[in-house]
């Protein structure tokens, strides 16, 4: 119904956002992680949005880019979790995290959202374990700059991005969390004549 709101902030609560747009204000419930980056009372946002529906009420939920606002979605199908639940998951965790996180099954790392246990952690890598890739996981989080640090501008990133995908694949395989994998990936200055065996190597180099 509100695919997403722009507008000026108005007010900002513990973990909602006044938005006022046009002169109606929408009270819109955000991740922490969104409050968390510096947002001020005056400024002009765009934000995704869910509307979900209740007997008693309409409640919008946000989020700053349309990954997000689909994460947050494939969370609320998991049986158990509402979107209460969903939010606090992504109040914690990034989308790119979560994402690594099932991947790599790690359920503890799920389960450090408030309100989620070890059972609906699991919960969560069974119902969502198909819904994710490595490769779209991994080209993910790099076109959202958070592993881009320390790689090297070159001429044709998509086949660092891929030799970075495969290594990360490789760490998953030899049973590091898919944090761990991406993290010692990152922290390589990949040059495009470095393979994914290459990439590998240093990268056992540092875990190690």
């Amino acid at each position: 119904m509100i695919a997403y709101l722009k507008g000026t902030i108005e007010e900002i609560e513990q973990d909602a956002l006044l938005i006022d747009r046009g002169g109606i204000g929408f009270r819109v419930y955000v991740p922490a992680t969104l409050l968390d980056r510096g947002v001020r009372t005056g400024d002009q946002i765009k934000i995704y949005t869910y509307l979900n529906v209740k007997e008693d009420a309409l409640t919008l939920y946000g989020f700053s880019g349309r990954d997000e606002l689909e994460v947050f979605k494939l969370l609320t199908g998991v049986s158990g979790i509402g979107p209460k639940g969903a939010m606090g998951i992504l109040s914690t965790l990034s989308a790119d995290d979560l994402r690594f996180a099932v991947l790599s099954e790690d359920a503890a790392f799920i389960a450090k959202a408030p309100g989620i246990g070890k059972k609906t952690a699991q919960k969560v890598i069974l119902e969502l374990k198909d819904k994710f890739s490595l490769e779209d996981a991994v080209e993910k989080k790099l076109a959202h700059g958070e592993a881009a640090a320390g790689i090297a501008a070159v001429s044709d990133s998509s086949v660092i991005q891929r030799a970075q995908g495969d290594a990360v694949e490789a760490l998953v395989a030899l049973g590091y969390s898919g944090t761990e994998a991406l993290q010692a990936v990152r922290r390589i200055d990949v040059t495009e004549e470095m393979d994914s065996e290459a990439i590998l190597k240093q990268a056992l180099k540092l875990l190690f």
